[in-house]
């Protein structure tokens, strides 16, 4: 078998126990037709879908040098679909599709490999056209050699019928040692900096990888995590709620511009001169569908910086509450101390308690009920005011 440290596994960060279940699963002990990879944000789910889809069309059982290995890690296996959504749902047309293509049999690999990375935007099954309707029968009545691969947070996530029908892994959070280490090594980033960015990152690899290697991105958590200290009045309050919604708004259309850009000249070269016809229906709509997924795509990603925005925050508190009653150990924001304790000594530990349910609540009117960010921002950060400021 396979070393995990020579091979796709290489770079799956505190999952040690995780990658000896797949690799058994690979070698044909205790494989299943479905997989249901649940883990926190950052844990490396799709990462870990991936290796094992490169582990099981593998000769070697995920050797990381041969053809198979190599195309799949760079998502090019003709055997291996990837589904993610950039918008907050999974569309029933995309799922409709990856059901189709996972009736076929593998044309060149071994399996063919169906791998959901947002398995928790699925559509309700109870509608006749939702999206884990159509799934769930692929997954009841699968072919001999298809396996599907789900990723989701938790299983509370995944619609009931669809996840009693899979095998479920749950992934650690791993160790900040472990992240420090792998940004060192894959990196080659200080021992400093490494240490920043894991305790930051608190176990997302993406996140501290990004953290670590980009100034920028290191300024904006600067930004945010200085906030709280700053809430001591109804002005400051509806400042930081203004500032944390512009912070998302210019880091998404950073992200969006070049790639939106690319779509439609991708859909231009589709069209070829047909687009310089001004009556072209075909065109027209094409470009109208494009612009309405380009409008739900910034809408999500704005929510999921803002997302990460208010996890930040909630780090803050939890260090305030650990400095309040003595907790030994760095802090996530220990560069912060002083704000910190500043923090801790305005409110008791069952203020910052009703501070941290406030941003959660914030998170889920926006996520959840489409609360417009800048109104629950400015509900949260009023919640979040430290006594003794003005009115």
């Amino acid at each position: 078998m396979t070393t995990a440290t020579s091979s796709v596994w290489a770079d799956l960060v505190g999952q040690r126990s995780t990658i000896e279940v797949l690799q058994q699963a690979a070698a044909g002990h205790g494989m299943t037709h479905a997989w249901l990879i649940t883990g926190p944000p950052g844990s490396g789910r799709s990462n870990v879908a991936m290796a094992f889809a490169a582990a099981l069309q593998c000769q070697r059982g995920g050797c990381g040098e041969c053809q198979d290995c190599r195309t799949v890690l760079a998502g090019s296996h003709p055997d291996v679909s990837v589904t993610r959504s950039e918008t907050s749902t999974l569309y029933i047309k995309e799922i409709r599709q990856l059901v189709q293509r996972s009736a076929l049999a593998p044309s060149h690999g071994r399996w063919q490999v169906m791998v959901i990375e947002d398995a928790d935007r699925l559509g309700d099954p109870d509608h006749a056209r939702g999206t884990g309707n159509a799934l769930l029968k692929a997954i009841e009545e699968p072919t001999p050699k298809t396996v599907w691969l789900l990723c989701a947070p938790t299983v509370r996530d995944v619609l009931p019928t669809i996840r009693s029908r899979c095998r479920t892994l749950t992934l650690a959070t791993p160790g900040t040692s472990d992240v420090a280490s792998f940004l060192t090594r894959h990196d080659g980033v200080s021992e400093t900096v490494a240490g920043f960015a894991a305790r930051a990152s608190q176990g997302h690899i993406g996140r501290a990888r990004a953290l670590a290697l980009n100034e920028e991105t290191r300024t904006r958590r600067r930004e945010v995590v200085s906030i709280p200290a700053r809430l001591t009045s109804l002005g400051s309050c509806m400042t930081a709620a203004t500032n944390l919604a512009e912070l998302a708004k210019e880091e998404t259309e950073a992200i969006t511009a070049e790639a939106n850009a690319a779509e439609v000249a991708e859909l231009q070269t589709v069209f070829g001169s047909e687009r310089k016809d001004v009556t072209s229906r075909a065109y027209r709509a094409a470009l109208s569908e494009l612009e309405k997924l380009q409008k739900q795509k910034a809408k999500r990603r704005v929510l999921d910086v803002i997302d990460r925005a208010l996890m930040d925050l909630v780090s803050v508190y939890r260090d305030a509450i650990a400095m309040a009653v003595g907790a030994p150990g760095m802090l996530v924001n220990e560069e912060l101390r002083g704000d910190v304790a500043a923090v801790s000594r305005a409110v008791s530990p069952d203020d910052l308690l009703r501070m941290i349910d406030a941003i959660f609540t914030a998170r889920e009117q926006m996520l959840e009920f489409n609360v417009p960010p800048q109104l629950a921002l400015e509900s949260m950060t009023v919640a979040l005011r430290l006594p003794g400021g003005r009115q």
